[in-house]
């Protein structure tokens, strides 16, 4: 019996010494007496998955250095604090909403460091810090309690949360391809990192979401709760929240906050990133209105007729109208817009937004972006087409099947087809500096850019034109 204590607390030092130069260091575990964090078997799963995948990542980033080694320590620096409140919900009991925004605190603490290194000045890494800083939402899956939390399932969370960091994980690829294969060799492995890698590992070990202890010592709760005393006012609500409303995949036609929503408030009282996102209610829809005369008001009116050009005339919007229709207008420096719960019969109209990225859950009927600049799209599928008119650099990502996409009177376009999608038709008019980029042969190989033709060669044959694009030398 001896022996075998001896023999479990060698094992335990041997990994406790490994955790401790890997650099992921175990704070705060010596408060659950009689728990062993070294032969917890979701924990040391925990570990493999750093070993397996973080160690390609970091490689690369120290070949890099600058900003993307500073980014993928704060992520490296996410995962490590993870693991540890993993292990301690396991000896914790389940808190309230309150409890668990202080719970978790230490995370969002990491992850709000590497969005903070995403404002200011454009780094000339700005893709390599997007990546990192909107992958880390995927992390946010720890914060799912139940069904009736507001979040989607944790699996499904890591899967959907990754695709907004895609969109500029496939810039990286692109840009550097023919470069610099280490800024290639990062962007693989971070993508790696969170699939398979920490979508594996939610499905095997927590798939109904974190592991709470029933009769343990409970989770700390905010100094604001503790400061209340029955019968007292509530103190000021804090500002939206920043990181987890907003960067949790949350379809802007959900429930109003309550529940997980509300915890995510508390977990971030910084700078708020949702300020303009308006939360589509059942009264906010034009079928449920009670004005519906059927008369265009003064104001409407010259809010439809103003010059195009001047979005910021307009306020913002996101709502669902008539049931049929997503609006989404004069949305100026917003990265986290999302649209959910689409059917086939909707359709999305984008108007007059500006530096801005709008993702798209599910199949819709048709899409238009219209007169923005610098706008970012992610979708899935669409039945009809894809349409750009009047725009000036816009990126669109298809993850699913589009049969036509038109790009009318726009000036610069990156277009992202999925392989379910490359027998889409493309039609340009008016339109420059279009570039279409499709996956590889290989099943990870790097994506493949083909510039679309901007002059054509029109001569009279036979009785008719025949026109025939302008080919480049070494083209």
């Amino acid at each position: 019996m001896e022996g075998k204590l001896i023999a479990r607390l060698e094992s335990a030092v041997a990994r406790l010494e490994a955790l401790s130069s890997s650099g992921c260091r175990d704070r705060g575990i010596a408060d659950f007496a009689g728990a062993d964090l070294a032969t917890d078997p979701s924990s040391i799963a925990f570990d493999n998955l750093l070993a397996q995948f973080f160690g390609k990542l970091s490689a690369a980033a120290e070949k890099i250095g600058g900003q993307v080694l500073e980014v993928t320590n704060i992520v490296h620096q996410a995962f490590c604090v993870q693991k540890e409140l993993l292990f301690k919900a396991k000896h914790t009991q389940k808190p309230d909403n309150a409890g668990l925004a202080e719970f978790l605190k230490p995370l969002n603490e990491v992850i709000m460091q590497a969005n903070a290194m995403t404002e200011g000045k454009r780094s000339d890494f700005f893709n390599h810090l997007k990546s990192a800083a909107d992958g880390l939402t995927a992390m946010v899956w720890i914060a799912y309690t139940g069904k009736d939390c507001g979040m989607i399932m944790p699996i499904a969370h890591v899967e959907e949360s990754w695709q907004m960091a895609e969109f500029y994980n496939n810039k990286i690829l692109v840009e550097y391809k023919s470069k610099d294969p280490n800024h290639v060799e990062w962007a693989k492995a971070m993508k790696e990192l969170y699939l398979p890698g920490l979508r594996d590992y939610v499905k095997n070990h927590y798939p109904l979401g974190p592991i709470w202890g029933v009769s343990c010592k409970k989770a700390p709760t905010s100094a604001t709760s503790r400061a209340l005393a029955p019968g007292a006012p509530a103190p000021p609500r804090p500002p939206p929240a920043s990181l987890f409303s907003a960067e949790s995949s949350q379809p802007s036609s959900s429930k109003p906050k309550e529940g997980m929503a509300a915890v995510f408030q508390e977990l971030n009282s910084s700078k708020s990133v949702t300020s303009g996102l308006r939360k589509v209610t059942a009264d906010m829809k034009t079928k449920n209105r009670a004005d519906r005369t059927g008369v265009v008001g003064a104001s409407g009116k010259e809010s439809r007729t103003s010059s195009p050009s001047i979005s910021k005339t307009g306020p913002p919007k996101l709502e669902l109208q008539m049931g049929r229709k997503w609006i989404v207008e004069n949305q100026i420096g917003r990265k986290d817009l999302v649209i959910g719960n689409c059917d086939s019969k909707q359709s999305v109209y984008v108007f007059g937004c500006k530096d801005s990225v709008l993702q798209i859950q599910g199949k819709v009927n048709n899409i238009t972006i219209d007169k923005c600049t610098k706008m970012g799209v992610v979708f899935t599928d669409v039945v009809a087409a894809f349409e750009i008119v009047n725009c000036s650099g816009v990126e669109v990502q298809c993850q699913g099947s589009a049969p036509t996409v038109s790009v009318d009177n726009t000036s610069g376009c990156q277009l992202y087809l999925s392989k379910e999608s490359l027998g889409a038709s493309v039609t340009t008019a008016k339109a420059s500096e279009i570039n279409v980029l499709v996956p590889g042969e290989e099943p990870n190989g790097d994506w493949v850019e083909h510039a679309l033709p901007e002059q054509f060669i029109n001569l009279y044959k036979n009785g008719r034109f025949e026109t025939t694009p302008v080919s480049h030398s070494g083209g």
